[in-house]
């Protein structure tokens, strides 16, 4: 059943543990309430897509195009994002745990993060140019090597970034933000 394509479809509730779905397109499509944890989804396509409510975590994406997709209050545990395809990826992440999750080099411009978890995630040479951190724990996550240009960063939170390894003109920071720009400097700021 590989190569199936699925237009404005909604699947709801879908528990899809542990399996393989490979090959196949999804096109204006929403997927709310499901379990697709530690499945193989490699090599399909989700255009225009939207995950409301899901787990996605452990999932498999290598050589899986994402084009417009948005992930609403998902589980994205681990997820190496860095193995989708590059050609016009883009999502979109809103109240969503990402934690342990891979985005090196990926080319990510403008993308929004809003109100997620972001903890232990790897920025690696990524181009975050533009993108946006709303509200997001950033403990742990490693920005090396990373375009961070006009990023907006000013109501994010438990970060460490270290400006000599990382592109950041016009990035923005809330006055509390600026220790973690100097954290490896070991200083106090009273």
């Amino acid at each position: 059943m590989e190569g199936i394509i699925h237009i404005q479809k909604t699947f709801e509730k879908v528990i899809y543990i542990d399996k393989k779905i490979n090959n196949r397109e999804f096109e204006d499509c929403v997927f709310k309430n499901c379990d697709f944890s530690n499945s193989n989804f490699n090599s399909n396509t989700f255009l225009d897509c939207e995950f409301i409510d899901c787990n996605l975590s452990m999932t498999s994406l290598a050589g899986t195009s994402l084009k417009n997709v948005t992930f609403k209050n998902c589980k994205l545990l681990g997820i190496a994002f860095h193995e989708c395809d590059d050609f016009l990826f883009q999502v979109y992440f809103e109240e969503s745990v990402l934690d342990y999750a891979s985005f090196s080099n990926k080319k990510m411009p403008k993308t929004k993060f809003i109100n997620s978890s972001i903890r232990e995630v790897t920025f690696v040479g990524t181009n975050l140019t533009s993108s946006v951190f709303d509200n997001c724990n950033l403990d742990g996550a490693i920005f090396n090597e990373t375009q961070l240009a006009a990023v907006d960063f000013r109501t994010a939170y438990n970060y460490k970034i270290d400006p000599e390894f990382n592109a950041m003109r016009k990035a923005q920071f809330s006055t509390q933000g600026i220790v973690g720009l100097l954290d490896k400097y070991d200083i106090k700021i009273v």
